[in-house]
């Protein structure tokens, strides 16, 4: 069963989608073939379908993922059970017997993905009781942690480098969205991959707009308030530098009505989930967060990432900003610095007391302020930094090729006078599309025709619906799937399997629950909060 059209069939049944995204086929053709692989997929391109399709397709075998995200592990197993693949997760945050309940399953090859922690593999027991699992292959996801070039290197990935002694005969495939030509190397030595099939999609995403401006202190927030008045309405991540940062950026947003919501490591599991979900499910439209929000968010109708600081490398931007326009529609990347943030990152270099890493800190600091200097174009210099080569021509979608963002230039003019004036315009609450008539939203890199009232009114039960199950509303139902329902207006369950994203189960699950709530529509019935 690995034909292509085998392959095509359970993309259909199980996920709901009739073809597959750039390099995921050939991904998958290599692991059911039982290959090393190294992939490098920028966000939003798919890489987890690459490694849950092979399992959903080999009864009474396990692929073993891991990951350092718990959320999004926990999320995956969610939805994975809800499209019909036996799923679960093996950490610390289960109890004693539910970790022996899990373990005893997967024993039995009842899980086609059972997905762990890094620090969980590096146990001698877990080790040992692998051993005796039916596993089909190790997806290891987020991989440039094992390099110490890259940007977010943890210690405890090197101990992976021991799968290839204890699983010999067990393919290894590492998952990356962010990883430079040398990286990538280090990656296939330190995991001793053998010949891998190497898959490097392209880092060009024409889509994005590469905004960057240099500001002051108080420049800053008037233009982080134009951004927002741009993009009202839709959903926007912002990320600030410190704790203290979000939770000052959130009140005074608040204070002139825009709802947002903030994320950071200092708050407890349960509000930051919460308001992740918030955001996810958009009740509220704008999240502000540490660079600790974003690792495993699956949300493709973002329309602007604001950065309010200097990031630390290319590859933390590149993998933060790639968060906006993952449907393929137009979004912005704002990258408001100070030159106080140059700063603050070579005070944090001068605290790193291994003189390798420090080298390294020092590498990736002056590439990040030649970034921002320079006045080369900016898609041209994300993709020469990872390592791709392209005949180039003005892209039309950054600043220094003239991408036309006007209302930036006019908003950077508008602030001296604002102030002296004592005056700072009001924003009108981020909000959904005025009431009544039809709002174009993007689906897969089209424009769908939407009706503003319908789309809210599936939002409502898309909400009501994840929290009578404990799940967050994207595991329901993606906003793709969201507009090509509001579009099609499907009226029976037939008509509703032909819906991105709505396979065998899935449908079986919810089809009478949507094909009510549109009846209901169409009779009079709309959304009755206003939760944006």
């Amino acid at each position: 069963m690995n034909s292509e059209s085998d392959m095509r069939e359970v993309l259909r049944r199980c996920w709901g989608y009739e073809s597959f995204r750039p390099l995921q086929e050939s991904i998958v053709k290599s692991l059911l073939d039982g290959r090393d692989t190294c992939v490098v997929m920028p966000t939003g391109g798919g890489k987890s379908l690459c490694y849950q399709l092979p399992a959903a397709m080999r009864p009474g075998e396990t692929a073993i993922v891991i990951s350092p995200l718990i959320a999004l592990m926990q999320d995956q197993a969610a939805h994975l059970e809800q499209i019909g693949i036996p799923a679960a997760v093996l950490n610390s945050m289960l109890t004693e017997r539910q970790q022996q309940d899990v373990m005893r399953r997967a024993a039995a090859g009842e899980y086609r993905l059972l997905y762990l922690s890094p620090e969980r593999l590096a146990r001698q027991d877990t080790v040992r009781w692998l051993q005796v699992l039916p596993v089909l292959l190790f997806a290891i996801d987020e991989a440039h942690c094992i390099s110490e070039w890259g940007h977010e290197f943890r210690p405890e990935y090197r101990r992976m480098k021991m799968l290839r002694e204890r699983f010999p005969g067990v393919p290894i495939a590492a998952f990356t969205a962010s990883a430079t030509r040398q990286v990538r190397h280090d990656i296939i030595e330190q995991l001793g991959l053998r010949n891998p099939d190497k898959y490097i999609a392209s880092f060009y995403r024409p889509n994005l707009r590469y905004l960057v401006r240099e500001t002051d202190a108080r420049t800053q927030f008037d233009l982080l308030l134009a951004a927002l008045r741009r993009h009202e309405g839709a959903s926007v991540i912002v990320y600030a530098p410190t704790i203290k940062g979000v939770e000052q950026t959130v009140d005074k947003l608040e204070e002139r009505g825009i709802r947002a919501v903030a994320y950071h490591g200092q708050m407890d599991a349960t509000t930051r989930r919460r308001n992740q979900e918030r955001w996810m499910s958009d009740e509220a439209r704008v999240l502000v967060g540490t660079i600790a929000f974003g690792l495993g968010i699956n949300k493709p109708a973002v329309r602007a990432v604001i950065h309010l600081s200097l990031p630390k490398s290319i590859e933390q931007y590149y993998q933060e900003a790639g968060r906006a326009g993952r449907d393929g529609v137009a979004a912005d990347c704002l990258l408001l610095w100070q030159k106080r943030d140059a700063g603050l990152l070579a005070h944090f270099i001068g605290q790193i007391s291994d003189r390798q890493e420090t080298d390294r800190a020092w590498q990736r600091y002056h590439r990040i302020r030649e970034f921002v200097e320079s006045r080369v174009c900016r898609h041209r210099q994300i993709c020469e930094h990872f390592g791709e080569t392209r005949k180039w021509k003005p892209c039309a979608a950054c600043d220094v090729c003239g991408c036309g963002a006007e209302w930036l230039e006019a908003a950077a003019d508008a602030a001296p006078l604002r102030r002296r004036k004592g005056k700072t315009k009001r924003s009108s609450p981020a909000s959904p599309a005025r009431r009544g008539g039809n709002r174009a939203h993007p689906v897969a890199g089209a424009k769908l025709e939407v009706n503003a009232d319908l789309r809210e009114y599936l939002r409502e039960w898309r909400r009501a619906a994840a929290q009578e199950r404990g799940q967050p509303a994207f595991v329901v139902m993606h906003d793709s799937s969201l507009d090509e329902l509001c579009h099609k207006r499907p009226r029976s369950m037939a008509e509703l399997r032909g819906v991105c994203g709505f396979g065998e189960k899935k449908t079986a699950m919810y089809g009478q629950e949507i094909l009510d709530a549109l009846a209901r529509f169409e009779r009079g019935d709309r959304a009755t909060n206003d939760h944006s």
